[in-house]
């Protein structure tokens, strides 16, 4: 199953979108309204959780400076990655999309989507925002 966001148009430079997504604390920030819990575990890893829903840690996997940050889950049943792609439209003006992947039997996969979509579009909507308030 890959599911993505809408592009997220910021005014930063990728350098700062990377670092600003690198941290793994600004993500609370992207978080949607029915977030009942987030903690950082870690310099790499979170865990959050929305109403209804289980927890989930996610863990920095992969990165490449600049241009893309991949997420995946750390335990748990579900194995996914959320992947940040980082690219230029000029010099200070950047396009985040986030891609969700992971492998799902059709059941899961339809009980999913829905809701998976809904949150990735809701991080991508709340960056241009959240990377505005941080300096």
């Amino acid at each position: 199953m890959k599911l993505q966001s809408p592009k997220a148009t910021l005014d930063k430079s990728t350098e700062d979108t990377f670092n600003f997504l690198s941290d793994v604390k600004n993500f609370e920030t992207l978080m949607p309204d029915n977030i009942s819990k987030f903690e950082v575990l870690g310099e790499d890893k979170f865990l959050f959780a929305l109403k209804g829903m289980p927890e989930i840690v996610l863990k920095k996997k992969e990165m490449t400076p600049n241009s893309r940050i991949v997420l995946g889950a750390a335990g748990g049943k579900l194995d996914f990655s959320l992947i940040a792609d980082i690219t230029e439209v000029e010099a200070n003006k950047s396009e985040v999309q986030l891609t969700f992947e992971g492998e799902f039997n059709a059941m899961m996969a339809m009980m999913i989507k829905g809701p998976i979509n809904k949150f990735i579009e809701t991080l991508a909507t709340n960056m241009p925002k959240a990377i505005n308030t941080i300096a």
